[in-house]
């Protein structure tokens, strides 16, 4: 039986806290990012949660920086890997960004570029290292 997969934007702030718990569970706990870059910019971030079959199960955000619309924070809780969940979430992220902006970017975790890259982001420069992990910029060729 296929997993009821959803992710939208939050708008309800008990959504945000369960957003915030499966962000600090994998980048904090699992990847021992530090806890102030990992909340760095919550406030001026459009937040994303992704259940499955109603339980809480991946979270994401995107904010305005200086060079344009930066996709972030992107976490699966462990068990729910592998269903989809990432890709729904960049999904919604896409859809939610405003329709003017045109240069869309990330900083991919460098085991997961080829998540972004079947969505059609594309690898730009060499590997650098962020919060600790090696990352790739990636950014979105629609």
């Amino acid at each position: 039986m296929k997993a009821n997969l959803k992710a939208s934007k939050i708008t309800d702030p008990n959504d945000l806290e369960k957003a915030f718990a499966i962000r600090y569970e994998v980048f904090v706990d699992e990847q021992n990012c530090p806890l102030d870059l990992e909340v760095e910019g919550n406030e001026l971030s459009m937040h994303f949660l992704a259940t499955v079959d109603g339980q809480p199960a991946g979270a994401a955000r995107w904010r305005k920086t200086d060079k344009g619309i930066k996709l972030e924070r992107f976490a699966v809780l462990q068990k729910y890997r592998g269903l989809g969940v990432g890709q729904a979430l960049v999904n919604a992220v896409l859809e939610d960004l405003p329709k003017e902006n045109t240069y869309i970017y990330l900083h991919s975790q460098s085991h997961a570029t080829g998540l972004y890259d079947k969505l059609g982001f594309e690898k730009v420069g060499d590997e650098f290292e962020e919060a600790g992990m090696k990352h790739f910029k990636m950014v979105y060729k629609s």
